[in-house]
């Protein structure tokens, strides 16, 4: 089973100019993307997700401002991943467990394998243990 880890997007550009950042199945995405959103002015007190995929994978993005990610795995691996630059994003294989915690006006990009569909979603955590 694939576990969460950090993924490197490609910057282009420096600091005179700015920089761009690309996402494309040729510069090593794990999967082609079929739905993307995103997520903001979520107040530093909520904690969001709380919740796994039967199927889908996901990359996140703090476009913007900071997003701490706590993963766990069904075998009980916990991870912490801090994002705070917009060329670095998390994969979050099928059956990880994840939640997130926003600092003030961050904004998370989402990059998801397939279209939405409530039944993939597993939001009861005992669920997810015996998964």
């Amino acid at each position: 089973m694939k576990k969460p880890y950090l993924f490197d997007f490609p910057r282009v550009g420096n600091h005179n100019i700015g920089y761009i950042s690309i996402a494309e199945v040729s510069t090593g995405l794990p999967f082609q993307v079929k739905r993307v959103f995103w997520t903001y002015h979520t107040p530093e007190s909520i904690v969001r997700g709380r919740h796994a995929h039967h199927q889908t994978a996901q990359i996140l993005v703090a476009v913007s401002g900071r997003i701490v990610v706590l993963t766990e795995m069904p075998n009980g691996e916990l991870q912490t991943f801090v994002l705070d630059r917009p060329d670095i994003g998390v994969y979050l294989p099928p059956y990880c467990w994840h939640t997130m915690q926003y600092s003030q006006n961050a904004v998370q990009m989402a990059l998801a394998s397939t279209e939405y569909t409530a039944d993939d979603y597993i939001r009861d955590y005992a669920k997810f243990k015996k998964s």
